[in-house]
């Protein structure tokens, strides 16, 4: 039998044709994933340079979510979320406004507690002792620090009066207005602070979250909860975190930035983020999973981040301000 050897030119084109060819598949594939996204989170958008663009910066980060998943290493997982049309500097501008500059105006408090506490226990979830209310979402509105504070006050007030209350975040944006700025940021002990001096807070169905800054409604005989000081946890210290996440969820502000967080889906969270602390979030328990330490986070970008709207962020790593700098700025209310 004789076979025909093709010129190479000829070989050439048909491997260019085949390596095209599964280019526009994959392309077709990706332009499918992108329309089913488009109608599972309703995006919209405005013309087609900008549906352009989203489509490009969603291909980007899918190719990197998969690229990363495929190391089986790893002890957490990526996922294509609500944010998965946003580069990362997208992302992090439009929600993360913890302000850490504020702290220097506050007069941290001298006393800590659980200074002296010798035994805690090996793990805690206070979801588990109804001390903390489901997910919330805090939207495009950088207002992260308020979401923070109101979860620790509502983890307090229900155990110091047996009653589990969501509590306004809104009131804070739109009232809070001396130091923090609502959607352009502000910290956690600012809003302490300020719901000391307002004799409490709202409930969120007394004063429902509308994610933008609003002129205050607020009417102090709606009140439901209040709170009669606030501490400071030692910085960089995680046992100085454990002993008061053992006895109630804490407000602390980590750094967020980098991709592998915006896109977190699940496992326990040891990728690389330094101590710019961005982002306020809640610590609502701790615990131990395939030998890794965890810290247990509520965090408030709805439930379809992360676990349901939580992240184990690795515990008692060698930096003395924790993964991510979680160690550093922890506070919560006395009630």
């Amino acid at each position: 039998m004789a076979f025909k050897i093709l010129p190479l030119a000829l070989v050439l084109l048909r491997m260019l044709a085949f390596q095209s060819s599964s280019r526009i598949l994959q392309e077709a594939s990706i332009q499918e994933r992108h329309e089913q996204w488009m109608i599972q989170y309703g995006r919209v958008y405005k013309d087609p340079q900008e549906g352009e663009k989203r489509f490009n910066i969603f291909k980007q980060n899918v190719e990197y979510i998969e690229s990363f998943n495929t190391d089986g290493n790893k002890p957490y997982k990526l996922g294509i979320n609500q944010f998965a049309d946003l580069t990362n500097e997208e992302f992090t501008t439009s929600r993360n406004r913890f302000k850490g500059y504020m702290f220097s105006s506050i007069t941290r408090t001298p006393s800590f507690k659980y200074e002296n506490v010798t035994d805690v226990p090996s793990s805690v979830d206070w979801r588990e002792q109804g001390a903390v209310t489901p997910i919330k979402n805090q939207g495009e509105c950088g207002c992260c620090w308020a979401f923070s504070a109101v979860a620790a006050i509502e983890g307090i007030i229900k155990l110091s009066t047996g009653e589990l209350i969501s509590l306004s975040e809104q009131e804070l944006l739109d009232c809070d207005t001396d130091v923090d700025h609502g959607c352009e940021g502000g910290s956690m002990n600012d809003a302490f602070k300020f719901i000391i001096q307002n004799n409490g807070i709202n409930s969120e169905a007394n004063y429902p979250y509308k994610g933008i800054d609003g002129t205050c409604n607020a009417n102090e005989d709606n009140h439901v909860a209040t709170i009669n000081g606030y501490e400071d946890v030692p910085a960089n210290s995680e046992q100085a975190l454990q002993n008061a996440v053992a006895n109630h969820p804490v407000s602390v502000a980590i750094e967020t930035s980098g991709s592998d967080f915006q896109f977190y889906q699940s496992g326990i969270f040891t990728g690389s983020c330094g101590t710019k602390l961005d982002h306020g979030v809640t610590v609502v328990g701790y615990g131990v999973s395939d030998d890794t330490e965890y810290w247990l986070v509520k965090n408030s970008w709805g439930i379809e981040w992360g676990e349901e709207g939580y992240i184990r962020i690795q515990r008692n790593v060698d930096a003395e301000e924790g993964l991510c700098g979680i160690a550093m700025r922890a506070s919560y209310p006395t009630a």
